[in-house]
């Protein structure tokens, strides 16, 4: 019933489509006076304005339709009681209640687990506490100076990304540094010119089993102990873990192990003690701050009518394009330096959670799910592919996020930022026609041949769809609640899609290759044949160059 329902939901939304499919947003803002008022939402100090989209009040309405015949209100409220979500895991997927401030309990297993979180988040912030005060020192009793994070994945991006756009936020004299890469030149380049007498090294890593995580850390083991010896590790590693064996053999000590659970997955751990860099930098009070925005978010979700509510238009609108128009990729865009990595993290929230082809129930996915998501900061990106944006083949909708004041940055600069954010909008909404081209060319005083030459290459088509997130500042808060709204829109779209956001069994092959890789790439003698051609050639040839 369900299917038909979706069905019948998708065919409606085809026939519309054809049906306005000619109009254009230029002239649906013509016909409407109120259509910025009418299709923007607010939440706090934040504004999501999608007036700049092909769609009317009837697209929405067959939105609304797909998500209610995709059962998205009962699979929301099924995420939020701690249901199984994550169906081949047999397992919740509850990273929501790491930022509940509402005194509501949280059930898992029958268990209340709130009072779980907030002793593990006192445990983060003691830590926290002490390494920002220099009561907490290095092995010679120099305060620590420097904290790299060792991880990969959710366990790097998150801390990574946050940390860069909270900067101005961070506690002076205490610099972050992240390793991700197996690549030697990582961690060396990480370290290089800092005194490892004030490092202190987080290893994040939930199995304490990750290969590139627990090589990385192995490395950094190694030259701490030629530098101060092997007493130095205890003082000088804390982990976030939940393998306290492992971590112990290592060498850390259990006030500086820091866990939590496996209904927390990955890319949504930033809000756990995988955050523990980022609450280090930035202090308690700052990283409440940044739960706090992420719970106003998830109030929202569950609180807000679908047609009130920013994650669902979110979500619904990626649906509108990727499944009714067959565009394939969607680019993020903030005019923000600070946010440069935040559509790096996205792409991994979005196409890891979605990048499916199987239902829940384990049969073939019938629409295409997970676009592309990518992005860089503006105004950098105007000068690299925004040419694509504007007059490429592709339809690519954008969405724009920028802030209305700046922090520690030039008054001048940021209105000049502004400026160019909503021109690209604006400039991708109504394009350039060619009697305005003309028009152009004539008053400039291009004599008639060359400007006919010429006008084809000016002319932009303009009707390219983006959305504008504008806010006051970009605090912490701020932060949290960006966040928390594209992994709400992620959940939207599984829900419609009716796949599973909380797993990626796609990640584990690669990962059982390389192992069994490993140790055939580090014997020059070992057999080959038993690797397909490629491969054995690639080895072969790397044998070759080495010898």
């Amino acid at each position: 019933m369900v299917d038909r329902d979706v069905g019948a939901a998708l065919a409606a939304l085809e026939a519309h489509r054809v049906e306005i499919g000619h109009h254009t947003m230029a002239e649906f803002f013509a016909q409407d006076a109120r259509r910025f008022e009418r299709l923007s939402l607010r939440l706090g100090d934040m504004l999501f304005d999608y007036s700049k989209h092909r769609i009317n009040d009837a697209t929405l309405a067959h939105l609304l339709s797909l998500a209610r015949a995709a059962k998205l209100e009962e699979k929301r409220a099924a995420l939020f009681s701690g249901e199984a979500v994550n169906v081949s895991e047999h397992r919740p997927a509850l990273h929501m209640a790491l930022r509940n401030f509402s005194g509501r309990k949280v059930m898992v297993a029958g268990r209340d687990v709130m009072p779980d979180i907030f002793a593990m988040r006192e445990k983060v912030y003691g830590f926290a506490k002490g390494i920002r005060s220099g009561a907490f020192r290095g092995a010679t009793g120099k305060p620590f100076t420097d904290i790299v994070n060792i991880g990969i994945g959710g366990s790097d991006l998150g801390p990574a990304m946050a940390a860069r756009a909270l900067s101005p936020f961070a506690q002076k004299g205490l610099r972050l540094h992240f390793v991700s890469n197996v690549d030697g030149a990582d961690l060396s380049d990480t370290l290089a010119g800092l005194d490892l007498a004030t490092v202190l090294f987080i290893v994040s890593s939930k199995t304490f089993t990750t290969q590139e995580t627990m090589t990385n850390a192995a490395s950094a083991r190694a030259r701490l102990v030629a530098a101060l010896g092997e007493s130095a590790v205890g003082d000088h590693f804390a982990a976030v873990s939940t393998k306290l064996d492992l971590v112990e053999r290592f060498g850390i000590r259990d006030d500086r192990v820091f866990g939590f659970w496996d209904w927390v997955g990955g890319r949504y751990s930033i809000w756990s003690s995988i955050g523990l860099a980022l609450a280090i930098a930035i202090g308690p009070d700052n990283f409440d701050d940044f739960l706090r925005g992420g719970h106003e978010v998830d109030d929202h979700f569950t609180q807000a009518p679908l047609h009130e509510n920013i994650p669902v238009i979110m979500g619904l609108l990626g649906i509108w394009y990727r499944n009714i128009w067959g565009f394939g990729t969607h680019a993020v865009i903030p005019y923000d330096q600070r946010l440069a990595r935040f559509p790096a993290y996205l792409q991994q929230l979005d196409m890891e959670s979605n990048g499916k082809s199987v239902r829940r129930e384990g049969g073939p996915v019938k629409m295409s799910t997970a676009p592309v998501i990518w992005g860089e900061p503006g105004t950098n990106g105007q000068h690299a592919f925004f040419q694509m944006l504007h007059q490429g083949t592709d339809i690519v909708p954008v969405d724009f996020l920028v802030a209305a004041e700046p922090i520690d940055a030039d008054a001048h600069h940021h209105r000049l930022l502004f400026s160019n954010c909503l021109a690209q909008a604006e400039a991708l909404m109504r394009g350039r026609s060619r009697g305005d081209v003309d028009a152009m060319l004539a008053k400039s005083g291009m004599n008639a041949d060359e400007a006919a030459q010429l006008a084809p290459h000016k002319v932009f088509a303009g009707n390219r769809p983006s959305s504008m997130i504008l806010y006051r500042r970009l605090d912490p808060m701020m932060l949290g609640r960006l966040i928390a709204l594209y992994e709400h829109k992620v959940f939207v779209q599984s829900a419609i899609w009716d796949i599973n956001a909380f797993d990626q069994w796609g990640v584990e092959l690669g990962k059982e290759l390389a192992s069994r890789l490993a140790p055939i790439v580090s014997d020059d003698k070992a057999d080959l044949s038993a690797l397909d051609a490629s491969t054995a050639g690639l080895i072969d040839y790397r044998r070759k160059l080495l010898s």
